[in-house]
């Protein structure tokens, strides 16, 4: 950018600034006194029914009233929270808890083992590999080499079948944008291949090694590539030592410009799976193309979009599946491809009481991971379904990894809870033992914390599990500082999970409330279709039930009560604010999707449709405008203290949605309680954020909270 537009945006900044900061109001009470955002006339017909959008300017985050409004609202913020004595100590406090080893769960390719581990506070995890599991690690991968500040960080990972290469992606800023690399393993050394203007996508790698599968789209426009629709995914191979434009086209649908597309290689290396989704729908088709076939034709196995169907593995021409069709909590199925009708389909697998989320082929076994009221359990059954046993874990926890071959007779998983950190199990398919391969160790002790598991009711009856994590012995009179936090979309479950964040939190005498609300996997695609389009309101009325609940149950009260969550639970966050503004004590919405009648029109968000509906729908709009935080925020109306999370170049969830929502808020807002947003720079949706940029947005959100919450100023003090 030219030298004299950033004087222009600079001193537009500060002409907007000019006078913000903390400005004495007639009331006698210290008030924040807002920049002015850039306003426009535009008004919108849905329908008959006339919706002003006077922000409709901070839309361009790349104009100079857009960037002078950022820049001048992160002085207010930052000025806002460098005023809290207890901030400091947060942070020192989060840099010391983090400080410790974190490993991913191996997984093992030809001779060799990979993983990933972080010493603590590396901005980005390095990925070793073992030519044994005894022997000394070696450095593949070290992203904390690619950028001074930790920005540039891999997105994706594919490895040979021999080990020998490793395909990855490059992220940077956080963007969905992916650029792929090949490297050597042997040598660390990266070939020349480059594949560019892949987004939502993994790689797989031809049996031999060759080349691998990956998917992509058009190149877009260099000025507007951050905020325009994505559509038209195709999948290519890329050979190994050739450039891009050479590529093969393998799969594309000029007539779906919705449909995405998946590839994977079969581990026998004789078919290629292609998963084909629409949107975020979880329902999908599935075809194939047999690789033992020059020139072979894409075959549509499935092809209703009718259930939602995982491949698992195949025994020659026949495939395994994980489906809920005709079983909403799932089952495991065989499909014969020479003889593919419905009729001679074999479950392998029945249904059960709890959610089936997948399903592993391992030493000729099926490891099956299910859903129990949302924490996890595995089973274990023979090559026929029959069941053999189920895998001990320590206690009420999310279990991950059973990753591997066919022929493996060993595989690794991964146990972490609210209070234990992940740990790392090697476990034996023959014995089913499991015994410790990584374990780290945190400055804490996990025996302080205790975890239970509550279910309260909704307005309309149903019942939905909270899990409840605090110090032992935390006394019910009301007036514990509580964080309820949710997510309630896109058949996502929240299973429980160890943060140093949350840790924090708690030492900070903070209870952790963690709700399962509809909208989610928890209990199977009937959950998630209660919280979806027409019934989106339920989410929120399970939300609002449960700040309900802990309030009754004397854990907290609204003054002490704050509401959390991250895109479609940012999305939450805001629309349970502008319902209930009397609820709560205060509000952290990040990343959300603020803008129900406008998110389908940027980047990916016309994918979320099959989740929220669309304003080019009537029946759908009328829902939309009733809950979308935009649209019902009122003026005169007292909001709780709010922060509001965004980053400038998260292109999944564009940040206008925060910019016009913080704007709306700041002048509707008739109290004295702050609305602030914090717009971080070099950033995305949140994807492969430094370890430092984690370290701060957590010790600024807990700031906030300390402040309006009313909370101990030092509570580490002896």
């Amino acid at each position: 950018m030219a030298l004299s537009r950033w004087t222009v945006i600079l001193f537009a900044a500060l002409v907007l600034y000019a006078g913000s900061g903390l400005a004495q109001q007639n009331s006698g009470v210290k008030r924040l006194d807002y920049p002015a955002a850039p306003t426009s006339n535009q008004v919108d017909d849905y329908h008959g029914t006339k919706v002003a959008d006077p922000y409709r300017p901070l839309e361009d985050p790349d104009s100079v009233e857009t960037r002078a409004w950022v820049a001048a609202e992160n002085k207010l913020t930052f000025a806002y929270l460098e005023q809290i004595p207890a901030r400091e100590k947060i942070r020192a406090r989060m840099k010391e808890l983090l400080n410790y080893e974190r490993f991913s769960v191996p997984e093992k390719k030809g001779k060799r083992y990979f993983y990933s581990h972080n010493s603590g506070l590396q901005n980005q995890s390095v990925l070793y590999w073992l030519p044994a599991l005894d022997a000394e690690a070696k450095v593949l991968l070290d992203p904390n080499t690619l950028s001074a500040d930790g920005t540039v960080a891999v997105g994706g990972m594919a490895f040979s079948d021999d080990g020998e290469l490793l395909a990855y992606s490059l992220s940077v800023s956080g963007s969905d944008w992916q650029e792929w690399h090949v490297r050597e393993v042997a040598t660390g050394k990266d070939l020349p291949d480059l594949v560019k203007w892949s987004k939502f996508s993994g790689a797989s790698f031809s049996k031999d090694g060759k080349g691998f599968y990956y998917s992509r789209y058009d190149e877009p426009k260099a000025q507007s590539m951050l905020r325009d629709t994505n559509y038209y995914q195709k999948l290519y191979y890329h050979k190994l030592g050739a450039p891009q434009s050479e590529d093969e086209l393998i799969y594309k649908r000029d007539d779906q410009k919705e449909w995405s597309f998946g590839g994977s290689v079969t581990d026998d290396g004789r078919y290629l799976i292609i998963h084909v989704g629409e949107g975020t729908d979880p329902r999908n088709r599935v075809y194939y193309k047999d690789l033992t076939k020059a020139g072979s034709a894409v075959v549509a196995l499935l092809d209703e979009k009718d259930a939602v169907y995982h491949f698992i593995d195949n025994d020659g021409p026949v495939f395994w599946f994980v489906t809920d069709l005709e079983a909403p909590l799932s089952r495991a199925i065989a499909i014969d491809t020479r003889n593919p009708g419905r009729t001679h389909w074999k479950t392998i697998i029945p249904e059960s009481k709890e959610t089936l989320l997948s399903v592993a082929m391992l030493d000729n076994k099926f490891v099956a991971a299910y859903l129990k009221d949302a924490h996890s359990e595995v089973r274990i059954f023979d090559a026929d379904g029959k069941y053999l046993r189920t895998v001990e874990t320590p206690g009420l926890g999310s279990v991950g990894g059973f990753d591997g071959k066919r022929t493996d007779k060993e595989t690794f998983y991964s146990y972490t809870s609210f209070s234990t950190p992940a740990t790392i199990y090697r476990y034996e398919l023959a014995s089913g033992k499991s015994t410790i391969f990584r374990k780290p160790e945190v400055k804490f002790n996990s025996d302080d914390y205790e975890t239970k598991q509550i279910f309260y009711t909704s307005k309309d009856g149903t019942r939905v599990p909270m899990f409840l994590t605090a110090r032992k012995g935390v006394k019910l009179d009301g007036n514990n500082p509580t964080m309820l936090y949710g997510y309630g979309g896109f058949d996502i479950s929240l299973t429980p999970s160890f943060s140093v964040g949350n840790l924090v939190w708690m030492e900070m005498g903070g209870i952790y409330a963690q709700a399962n609300l509809r909208g989610g996997g928890e209990y199977g695609e009937a959950w998630h279709l209660a919280g979806t389009k027409l019934r989106k309101q339920n989410v929120f009325d399970d939300f609002i039930a449960a700040a309900e609940w802990l309030i009754a149950n004397r854990y907290t009260k609204p003054g002490k009560l704050a509401i959390r969550g991250g895109s479609n639970g940012g999305l939450l966050v805001g629309a349970c604010l502008a319902q209930r503004p009397e609820l709560f004590g205060a509000a952290l919405p990040a990343v959300g999707v603020m803008d129900m009648l406008r998110f389908h029109k940027f980047t990916i968000g016309w994918a979320w449709v099959s989740d929220y509906g669309s304003s080019d729908n009537a029946e759908e709009f009328q829902a939309l405008y009733k809950y979308s935080p935009l649209q019902n925020l009122k003026p005169g109306t007292k909001y709780p203290p709010t922060l509001i999370v965004t980053a400038d170049h998260d292109d999944r969830v564009v940040p206008a949605h925060s910019f016009k929502f913080a704007a709306t808020l700041q002048a509707a807002q008739a109290g004295d309680a702050p609305v602030l947003i914090r717009i971080e720079t070099k950033a995305g949706h949140g994807a492969g954020k430094p370890i430092s940029k984690a370290i701060e947005e957590t010790t600024d959100e807990w700031s906030f909270l300390v402040k309006n919450l009313g909370m101990n100023e030092d509570p580490w003090a002896k």
